[in-house]
């Protein structure tokens, strides 16, 4: 999708804030730990080029979802380390080799897959992964892990790293993490093949549970300036929101008591107001179930009335503003702000869908600091 350059509507991404946010980690966690910036999805819908670009001398590896993702960073010139999170078609593996991206191995039913096809996995660096209670992908059962390690070394490949992922580390209650820790260490105690890199920590065992650290922390909505408890957990140190979404009024008017706005007449004036359309909409992932919500003008809190169109919102006005005035979606205005938090909280979600779902229509436009 081409991004809409000529329209106002827009993401401004504080790249300043992405590193400060990776410093203030690095301050607190352990000297030496190897730092993993999980820029999937297209750095949670920063822009992963921009991103990771000025990352490269602040982390020590890249994480992506897939194959593709790890090649648009090769095809940009980024040559740190990239770790593949999930699971990746074997076919994919002599384009593994060739732009050195790191592959995860998370079942024995893919590496017979992979062996059948290619014997030879010489070349080939590769994470093991653990299933400890996540329930996604990843070995159970120590003895098969244990089988699959030695025909993985038999063919060639180079075993860097074991990693699990922790399913409840953003919440108060935490004995399911300490049942995913025990798993994990008891796995990685009993190994046969020891890989030299150990890594379970993402954003919110990183933030909270600091004292787990291992030889990694792989940061990804803590990257961007997002709790990633939403608001059940109180951030430990200060982070920086990276991304602002904001746009401007193309139309103002006044109605009369008992005219109707947007799809289905939802919303009724029930006397003369000021209605302004906003050149956003759910095909920019300003999505539907936004009618409610509020906006931010002139630093006021000006709620959206008619249902979410898929280009534009209608939002009641205190008074009549000029064309062109800003509309902030996410982000300070005057006093006031609106955060991702507060718009995944209307939509009964996380802040991590609310950053991914902005479409690239939106254009990003990016600051240094």
């Amino acid at each position: 999708m081409k991004a809409s350059l000529h329209r106002p509507t827009r993401a401004i991404i504080d790249l300043g804030a992405i590193c400060f946010n990776v410093e203030q980690i690095s301050r607190h966690i352990p000297k030496g730990v190897k730092k993993f910036a999980v820029v999937k999805a297209n750095a949670y819908g920063h822009g992963v080029i921009a991103v990771a670009k000025s990352l490269q001398d602040k982390v020590d590896a890249f994480c992506v979802s897939n194959i593709d993702e790890a090649l648009e960073l090769r095809e940009a010139a980024i040559e740190l380390p990239i770790l593949i999170l999930g699971v990746s078609a074997v076919e994919s593996i002599p384009l593994a080799i060739e732009h050195r991206i790191t592959l995860t191995v998370a079942s024995k039913e893919w590496l017979a897959l992979a062996l059948a096809t290619y014997p030879d996995l010489t070349g080939l660096t590769v994470h093991i992964k653990i299933d400890s209670g996540m329930g996604r992908i990843g070995f159970r059962d120590l003895s098969v892990l244990n089988e699959s390690l030695t025909k993985l070394q038999a063919a060639g490949a180079d075993i860097e790293g074991v990693f699990t992922h922790f399913a409840t580390a953003d919440e108060k209650e935490v004995d399911h993490f300490e049942q995913q820790l025990h798993q994990f260490r008891s796995f990685v105690e009993k190994m046969e093949i020891r890989p030299r890199l150990v890594h379970a920590s993402n954003s919110a065992t990183t933030l909270w549970h600091s004292d787990t650290i291992m030889q990694a922390v792989r940061l990804g909505d803590v990257m961007y300036g997002l709790n990633p408890s939403g608001s059940v957990l109180e951030l430990p140190y200060e982070i920086k929101p990276a991304l602002r979404l904001e746009s401007e009024l193309v139309h103002v008017k006044e109605i009369e008591p008992g005219s109707k706005v947007g799809y289905g007449a939802t919303y009724e004036a029930k006397e003369k107001e000021f209605i302004g359309t906003v050149p956003i909409g759910y095909a920019d992932g300003w999505t539907r179930d936004m009618q409610g919500f509020s906006v931010l003008v002139d630093g006021q809190f000006c709620p959206i009335v008619g249902r979410v169109s898929m280009d534009q919102i209608t939002i009641h006005l205190p008074k009549s503003y000029p064309l062109g005035t800003p509309v902030v979606l996410i982000g300070r205005s005057g006093a006031s702000e609106i955060s991702a938090t507060d718009v995944a909280e209307q939509r009964g979600t996380i802040n991590y869908e609310v950053v991914c779902l902005l479409s690239d229509r939106v254009p990003r436009d990016y600051k240094a600091d």
